[in-house]
């Protein structure tokens, strides 16, 4: 959510914003808001000057009843009523436009970071770099469910029938490999400096709404029915929650997690053959990493943890790239967001299998997350990166390191995690 300070002094700067998100249909909601805002702070300057007039009217009350002049008391008894009767209604007023305004502000765009490319969809996205070389093996590789069935490493049949389609019973060695995979990711990043957390699986409607857009939140989030909770699609979601309505002192930053999770989407929306399997599904698990850091320290850490996945995926052997998304493909709240893809032998392309984005103060301003800093209190900035979700990333575990006889090599890091096995066949 910007400030409606800039937006009041800036908006050309927020419609051209709009405009390089391609949502002409939000351009309207800046002058609506500005309008808005500026009727609810001449109601407020209307109620305190009545506030006013009332407190000295009061005040001249006392003074006649004091003086025997009860008729002149009670002529200005009917105007402090009806002063009292004005000002409620201008409090009323100012409740119902503050909301209004609220409202607005939470669909208008954050600002995009200058060196975010400018374009409409996903097609639009930008190459930045390669990590590691794709390798096409001479054999036929298999689509990663076949490959998990001849291992007798997973069950679609039987979770359909339990739970419908997007869900699966993991087996065996594949099972084993899923949670290899995370113990892994967990000690990797402690390793680099990161707190490890398991944070609640759900949360209550205003977490949600601070820390993702309305679209975000109609496309991905289950609600419990009867209560005020949602099952998370991120855990994300409530590590930074877990600072809302706080005042951090500033020697405190950066704060830097890496949390443990299960994660529930409704993927909505029908998909094709390569989202079936593992790829798109509506529970799996995943390690992600956080950090709330200072305004002029966000731009680093974003860098630096788009290239903890990359050196992840690369210690497992796994060739990825990473890919800038465009203004089109950004989140209403992030600021600039980068996407790992790991290489598919059998696609012969690459596959996002994680994302990295900086949102500014946007989810701070939302959920009341400032610093107490040596020049006053500022908002926080924050930052969120897939560490390793499995079920995408055992597609790319199991094609890159798949022998021609369906054995699957352990790279080196792993085996401790897999009992020193070094080779599931």
């Amino acid at each position: 959510m910007l400030d409606l300070k800039f937006v009041r002094e800036n908006p050309e700067i927020v419609k051209q914003n709009i405009r390089n998100k391609f949502q002409e249909n939000k351009l309207g909601l800046v002058d609506e808001v500005i309008a808005l805002d500026a009727e609810l702070r001449s109601t407020k300057q209307e109620a305190e000057t009545l506030r006013a007039s009332r407190n000295k009217l009061s005040k001249q009350i006392g003074a006649l009843m004091g003086q025997g002049k009860k008729a002149e008391a009670e002529e200005v008894k009917k105007q402090v009523n009806a002063d009292s009767e004005h000002l409620a209604e201008l409090e009323l007023k100012e409740v119902e436009l503050d909301k209004k305004v609220k409202n607005i502000m939470m669909i208008i765009p954050n600002i995009i970071d200058p060196s975010v490319p400018i374009g409409k969809d996903d097609s639009e996205n930008v190459e930045l770099e390669r990590f590691g070389e794709p390798i096409v093996p001479e054999f036929e590789v298999p689509y990663h469910a076949e490959i998990m069935e001849k291992l007798s490493g997973i069950d679609l049949d039987s979770a359909r029938k339990v739970a419908g389609s997007g869900f699966y019973y993991l087996m065996g060695n594949i099972a084993r490999l899923h949670s290899a995979i995370i113990s892994y990711a967990r000690d990797f990043m402690i390793d680099r400096g990161f707190t490890y957390c398991i944070p609640p699986f759900m949360i209550r409607s205003e977490v949600v709404t601070g820390v993702m857009s309305f679209a975000e939140m109609d496309a991905m989030m289950y609600k419990i029915e009867g209560e005020d909770l949602y099952l998370i699609g991120t855990s994300e979601h409530s590590m930074i929650g877990k600072f809302i309505d706080t005042i951090l002192p500033e020697a405190s930053l950066p704060q830097n997690y890496t949390s443990y999770s299960p994660c529930f989407r409704k993927e909505k929306g029908a998909h094709g053959l390569e989202e079936r399997g593992v790829y798109r599904i509506h529970q799996f698990e995943k390690q992600e990493m956080i950090v709330i850091c200072k305004p002029e320290d966000s731009m680093m850490w974003y860098d630096k943890l788009w290239r903890h996945t990359v050196d992840l995926f690369r210690s497992l052997d796994i060739p990825v790239r990473t890919l800038e998304c465009c203004s089109g493909d950004l989140a209403d709240l992030k600021v600039k967001s980068v996407d790992v893809e790991a290489w598919s032998p059998r696609q012969k392309k690459y596959f996002e299998v994680g994302s990295c984005s900086n949102l500014g103060d946007a989810q701070a301003r939302r959920l009341k997350i400032r610093v107490d800093g040596e020049k006053g209190k500022y908002f926080a900035h924050t930052l969120n990166n897939t560490v390793v979700a499995p079920p995408r990333m055992l597609i790319a575990f199991l094609e890159n390191n798949l022998n021609a006889d369906g054995s699957v090599n352990i790279p080196k890091a792993l085996q401790p995690y897999m009992g020193g096995m070094t080779v599931i066949k």
